[in-house]
């Protein structure tokens, strides 16, 4: 649901596939309007956030209930888009990069930090550009991203560059199996019609245990992986460790 992202003259990398990075330019104007094409990351943020916030709070040792809980780590959100995770981010006291590889998204990004009050370095590039410029960051996220890239083993390697020892990385995709069609092609796209056509490609989404191979061999250490499940009683999203069959989340550390 995102594009991958980041680099200053323009975003190139391995990992980026040209078609996926295209169909978020076209949607890029619509990133804060909650009844828009990003509907669905609206309804999901909340449980992403909490998600997010916990393994970070849990990694560091930090007080999840303090102003600032995250002050003083370096926070990567790659495919940014947006901002709809930078801006929380900065919110807890992270230092945070926004990156992302479909140009009109970033101009939206900054005028919204702006108005908000906000200072978050977003940046039109690629993880492999700022592997390659040096980077490190303490957390890198990477969600709803993995699924759009041209090589993901490639990409998460470019990940594992940009985390410092004992790095920790957030990642979330989708399952690939039937029901993950169903219901984020058939129902997503085209019944509900929260996505426009052809905003994923099926063959793309990542099973859950080929994405810890991925991981592994990336050099990272897979340590949590937890289901995001939609409840069309409450139209809202919750946690479930047992049900990865359609979106999850993934916890890694760079050891």
């Amino acid at each position: 649901m995102r594009s991958d992202g980041l680099a200053g003259k323009g975003a190139s990398g391995r990992s980026i596939d040209a078609q996926e990075v295209e169909k978020f330019e076209r949607m890029a104007a619509e990133w804060w309007d909650p009844q828009g094409k990003f509907k669905p990351l609206h309804l999901m943020n909340p449980v992403r956030l909490d998600y997010i916030v916990t393994r970070i709070a849990a990694h560091f040792g930090r007080d999840r209930q303090a102003e600032r809980p995250f002050s003083g780590l370096r926070l990567l959100d790659i495919g940014c888009g947006g901002g709809l995770l930078s801006e929380p981010m900065a919110r807890l006291g992270a230092e945070v990069v926004g990156a992302d590889a479909a140009a009109r998204n970033i101009p939206v990004a900054r005028l919204h930090a702006e108005r908000s009050g906000l200072a978050i370095d977003y940046r039109h590039a690629t993880a492999e550009a700022l592997a390659e410029a040096g980077e490190r960051f303490d957390i890198v996220l990477n969600m709803e991203v993995i699924e759009h890239v041209a090589d993901p083993a490639d990409y998460l390697r470019s990940v594992h560059a940009l985390l410092v020892p004992g790095g920790l990385h957030v990642c979330s995709t989708l399952n690939r199996n039937a029901k993950s069609y169903a219901m984020a092609i058939v129902g997503a796209e085209r019944v509900m019609r929260w996505l426009p056509r052809g905003t994923h490609d099926w063959r793309k989404f990542i099973t859950p245990d080929e994405l810890f191979d991925l991981l592994r061999g990336a050099g990272l250490r897979p340590v949590d992986r937890m289901g995001m499940v939609f409840n069309p009683l409450g139209w809202n999203w919750r946690l479930f460790e047992r049900d990865l069959s359609v979106n999850y989340v993934t916890t890694s550390v760079r050891d």
